[in-house]
């Protein structure tokens, strides 16, 4: 018996379907690879043409000096405070605004949403010059403080927006029912509303986790302490008007990747269906 829906009519779609993603799969991963041999690869080989994927011999010597023979280790822990205090914070004060947003009767509601999303809309660059001026003045240059405080800004009314979608489309009989019970809107929200949307949460979260840790505009004005520095300002170290560093370079940024794929890695499941949620009315 023949399906009559999906792709099973067509068995043909499915060859061609998987060939494209198998295909995409591989573009979108060997410039992941290509850095990673390189990492591997002697001076020699880096410079050699014709250029070769697979390096001769294997050379842990790149990865050696970054890690023990630079400050290639302070700038990734720099960047992993300020990402964690600032998708915490900001993750925080969202759920929060969304939630209310969502629920409450309030006055300008309209209006509120419409400054919300336009202040996400304002390129990052063209508030740089007053950023800088108002934090002179408020002894604020050049301190981890501040790029939390930037970057916990910036990412508010993005995350409020998205949690704010994913909170219209729970069901209401839920909230409705808690407040039957005798909960409070506090209580709604903390043991109703959060456990139940933690996959739209993480989703939210971790894209905003991946704007800050690879943001260069905001570190590289704020930040002029080489103990301050964040991991995008720490790769131009392998960078000079001499030449590149292509096997340090490379190594830097094999390990910078790492961090943000095992983060993926052990919340894939609620990323997934988080995005599943987002992308489904009702």
């Amino acid at each position: 018996m023949k399906h009559k829906n999906g792709l099973g009519r067509r068995p043909w779609l499915d060859a061609v379907t998987y060939i494209a993603l198998i295909l995409a799969s591989l573009i979108s991963m060997f410039p992941v690879l290509w850095a990673i041999t390189t990492a591997l690869k002697t001076d020699g080989e880096v410079n050699s043409f014709p250029p070769t994927l697979l390096p001769g011999k294997l050379n842990p010597g790149n990865f050696s000096a970054v890690i023990f023979q630079s400050d290639f280790p302070k700038y990734l822990l720099n960047s992993v405070i300020v990402t964690v205090i600032c998708i915490l914070v900001a993750t925080l004060i969202a759920a929060h605004a969304a939630y209310a947003l969502t629920n409450f009767r309030i006055r300008y509601k309209k209006q509120m949403m419409f400054i919300i999303l336009m202040t996400s809309m304002v390129p990052p660059v063209a508030m740089l010059v007053p950023l800088y001026m108002l934090s002179v003045k408020l002894g604020l240059y050049d301190t981890r403080f501040l790029l939390i405080l930037i970057y916990t800004a910036w990412r508010v009314p993005v995350l409020a927006w998205i949690l704010r979608g994913f909170f219209e489309k729970l069901p209401k009989e839920l909230m409705e029912a808690g407040i039957i019970d005798g909960c409070s809107q506090a209580m709604v929200f903390y043991r109703i509303i959060l456990p139940i949307s933690k996959p739209g949460i993480v989703s939210a979260a971790l894209l905003s986790a991946v704007y800050v840790w690879n943001d260069f505009l905001v570190s590289s004005t704020f930040t002029t302490k080489n103990e301050l520095r964040m991991l995008s300002i720490g790769l131009y170290n392998y960078i000079s008007q001499y030449g590149i560093q292509w096997g340090k370079l490379m190594a830097a940024v094999t390990i910078s990747i790492v961090p943000i794929v095992i983060l993926f890695v052990l919340l894939q499941r609620h990323f997934v269906e988080g995005m599943a949620a987002g992308a489904v009315k009702g």
